[in-house]
């Protein structure tokens, strides 16, 4: 889904430098932390950065922290709220929005395929760690789901929409490549072999080969892949390599996929940590008058070796990139 990343601010960019630490905090050190900061007494994850707003993206964060820290007490509250609230009644999969603001917080039914994603594994995780039969049910469920219903071809390729509705069309599909949580499909395709996961992971490293634009060869926040397979930046949408797709790098270190991401460690090693710009213009060039926050830099330094920012940020997007880059 659109979520409004624009709390990379400049100002950010000072708490990054001063807070590097090539000491690296354990998911069970930074999570009360980020649970005190972003998450409420019923279970939501708040995304201070967004007007206050809570979305199945956010809560399957807080779900993967709270397994690795071993917080059973704070995974029972994330997951009660999140399925009292954004489960769907028809489908194994999850409305992508709360918002507090609004007459019904819930209006939008449509789902984010990444929080899906992000949530099964999640209760995968917590099946095992905790021998509960129910969570691992509920993330068969949720497996099946996204199978089923967000599993397209296009242009020869078996592709993974980033939601149930406004992203298949005529001519083409719009992708959000840094849907592709490789954690999560690899893990599907282990617990699912006769499942697509293996034309999907496939197709998807396939896909991120060929999403590669301009001088320095970025792939942008969205692409579009047309019924011919052709793979371009997505019509009305900036051409950028930004605020969505910096999860690209990470998720795919994570799941040992460094091919994949050759040109943007290549891009971020030409600067300095300090100057690395939020964003790029892959058709322009033009770049970000700011800088990555804390989050952008941890992980640019899960990708690169470099140091990340030690103190985790006061915004909830860049303390999950900072999580993330210490957790997956």
């Amino acid at each position: 889904m659109d979520v409004d990343r624009r709390r990379f601010m400049a100002g950010m960019s000072g708490l990054a430098i001063a807070g590097c630490s090539r000491a690296q905090a354990r998911p069970g050190v930074d999570w009360p932390t980020f649970k005190a900061r972003f998450m409420d007494a019923s279970g939501r994850i708040v995304d201070n950065g967004n007007g206050g707003i809570s979305h199945s993206e956010g809560q399957g964060y807080g779900l993967l922290f709270a397994v690795a820290a071993g917080d059973r007490d704070g995974f029972d509250r994330l997951l009660r709220w999140t399925e009292a609230t954004l489960a769907r009644p028809d489908i194994a999969l999850y409305c992508w929005r709360f918002d507090p603001r609004q007459p019904d917080p819930v209006a939008d039914r449509n789902n984010a395929t990444d929080g899906d994603l992000l949530i099964a594994l999640a209760l995968a995780r917590a099946g095992v760690k905790w021998r509960e039969p129910r969570f691992t049910d509920r993330s068969a469920a949720i497996r099946g789901a996204i199978a089923t219903r967000l599993v397209r071809k296009m242009g020869g390729r078996t592709l993974l929409l980033p939601g149930m509705d406004g992203f298949a069309f005529a001519d083409r599909l719009t992708i959000n490549p840094c849907y592709y949580l490789w954690t999560a499909l690899d893990a599907f395709a282990r617990a699912d072999p006769t499942g697509p996961w293996r034309r999907v992971i496939g197709d998807g490293e396939a896909l991120l080969t060929a999403a590669r634009f301009g001088k320095f060869q970025l792939p942008t926040d969205w692409i579009d892949v047309s019924t011919a397979g052709q793979v371009s930046p997505a019509a009305g949408k900036p051409p950028r390599f930004g605020f969505d797709a910096i999860r690209i790098p990470l998720y795919a270190a994570a799941a040992n996929r460094g091919a994949l991401i050759a040109p943007i460690r290549a891009w971020w090693q030409s600067y300095p940590p300090a100057a690395i710009p939020a964003w790029i213009d892959v058709v322009s060039g033009q770049v970000a008058e700011y800088t990555l926050s804390p989050g952008g830099l941890a992980a640019a330094g899960r990708v690169m070796g470099r140091p990340q920012p030690g103190t985790l940020s006061i915004d909830y997007y860049a303390a999950v990139l900072q999580l993330l880059a210490r957790t997956l």
